[in-house]
């Protein structure tokens, strides 16, 4: 059982406390940062670097002579294939993440949705070592369940923050996260390269060492996961917890309804909601961007998110002392006018020249973690007592909720113009109105109005 605190302690839910004990915080909060370490490889090698390209070469030997394939019948342009996909994976997770965000508030079991979500994951992503030849509905396939399982497990994964760290701490708890995650990206990502460009001297193929690379992401997921599966406690509910098949669905309903009672939350919600979206698109489209509009190699692109993974770390932790000293909140938008100027340049680099790729690759990461980082630290000081997963499945249906937008946007674009960087300059409109909406927020307000302690920087 955890320590009820006393005097520092903070609050978590049903009244219960963030323990006093600095040793139980600090061990369940290293064993949290594991999961950042298990799962951020999914996004970074698959996600981001291996999936996005090989798919679309996939997707590609399948196409007709017009260059379309025709998932369920309906044609589709081959280099859209995988932007759709996404897109799917997003709309799947935003009608599950309410269900378990209600279920985990409800019975207090997170841990076993977690690992269940982590699992199937980490499952379908090793699967990804049998998609060859032109099996790009069976890729299709298991990114939707990758893709949707890690919303999931995420969304309970941040609920967690609350229950092991002060107030103070959740902006430095939150940004060591990021960085476990980036730096697990970029430990991993190393290997896939040397691995990449050795394939010939291995005897493999360069498909097989790409499927070899998307295997290993999964089983580091799966392998990892198991800390913090065993460091963080559940906070077991008193009494029966409720059941049926709509229970779920009630709660997201009430859920919505209590929000109404927190409009500064909800405020904040949506504009994380559409500058998330800019983010996760620029993620998980730039080594298609790379490859196709900008003719550089995989291994050029892997070394250009390498260099995003290492840069990354530094950024997450020195946003987080940037925090400290302006504020969360004016930090992040400082952090949204750095990513319209990126996308600008993005529009504007020339085809073959990696050098200048790195450039934009570089100012990414400077900004990707910490924009991350401190969006998830700032909105759990908006979370009434009580509710964490249910409002933070909320937060990570923000985080995905418009993220088949983007994708889709990206997809749409190439469709009708033939152009990427059409499709990539279209993104800035995430990230100006995110701008906007956060400008407008009033956080300490709204940290008052959810009833929680306002820190003194914030």
């Amino acid at each position: 059982m955890d320590t009820t605190a006393g005097g520092s302690g903070g609050s978590a839910p049903d009244g219960e406390a963030v323990p006093s004990d600095a040793a139980d915080r600090r061990r369940q909060q290293r064993g949290w940062y594991f999961y950042d370490w298990a799962c951020s490889v999914y996004s970074t090698s698959v996600l981001t670097v291996f999936l996005g390209p090989y798919l679309t070469d996939v997707a590609k030997t399948a196409a007709d002579a017009h260059g379309y394939v025709h998932p369920l019948g309906v044609a589709v342009r081959a280099g859209s294939f995988f932007p759709y996909c996404v897109s799917a994976s997003v709309i799947l997770a935003i009608l599950v993440m309410p269900l378990a965000g209600s279920a985990a508030d409800r019975t207090g079991r997170k841990k076993p949705l977690m690992g269940a979500a982590a699992y199937l994951g980490a499952a379908a992503t090793t699967g990804m070592f049998f998609l060859d030849g032109d099996r790009y509905l069976l890729g299709g396939l298991l990114l939707i369940v990758a893709n949707a399982s890690i919303a999931v497990s995420m969304a309970l994964y941040n609920s967690y923050l609350p229950q092991i760290a002060l107030p103070e701490e959740r902006d430095a708890v939150s940004s060591r996260g990021w960085a476990f995650g980036y730096a697990s990206g970029a430990l991993v990502l190393l290997v896939d390269l040397l691995l990449f460009t050795a394939h010939d001297s291995l005897g493999v193929s360069e498909g097989t060492a790409v499927r070899i690379c998307l295997a290993t992401a999964g089983i580091w997921w799966g392998g990892f996961a198991v800390i913090p599966l065993r460091r963080l406690r559940d906070r077991r509910k008193a009494g029966p917890a409720a059941a049926g098949s709509g229970q779920g669905w009630r709660q997201l309903a009430a859920t919505v309804r209590d929000m109404r009672h927190h409009p500064l939350t909800f405020a904040f919600l949506v504009a994380y909601l559409v500058y998330s979206d800019g983010i996760q698109t620029v993620i998980s489209q730039a080594s298609v961007y790379g490859a196709e509009e900008l003719d550089l190699s995989q291994s050029t692109l892997i070394m250009a998110v390498l260099l995003v993974q290492v840069l990354a770390i530094g950024g997450a932790l020195g946003m987080g002392r940037m925090a400290r000293a302006y504020g969360a909140r004016r930090t992040i938008l400082i952090s949204l006018v750095a990513w319209t100027a990126t996308l600008v340049t993005g529009y504007f680099l020339p085809a073959g020249a990696p050098v200048w790729f790195f450039v934009l690759a570089a100012a990414i990461g400077l900004v990707l973690g910490g924009t991350q980082a401190l969006s998830r630290s700032l909105f759990s000081h908006l979370v009434p007592r009580g509710k964490e997963a249910e409002y933070f499945s909320a937060y990570e249906v923000s985080d995905r909720g418009l993220a088949w937008v983007g994708p889709l946007l990206f997809g749409l674009t190439y469709q009708l113009t033939g152009s990427y960087r059409t499709a990539i300059v279209s993104l800035i409109v995430f990230f100006a109105l995110g701008f906007a909406l956060l400008a407008r927020v009033p956080v300490r307000r709204a940290i008052q109005a959810a009833g929680n302690p306002v820190p003194e920087r914030i």
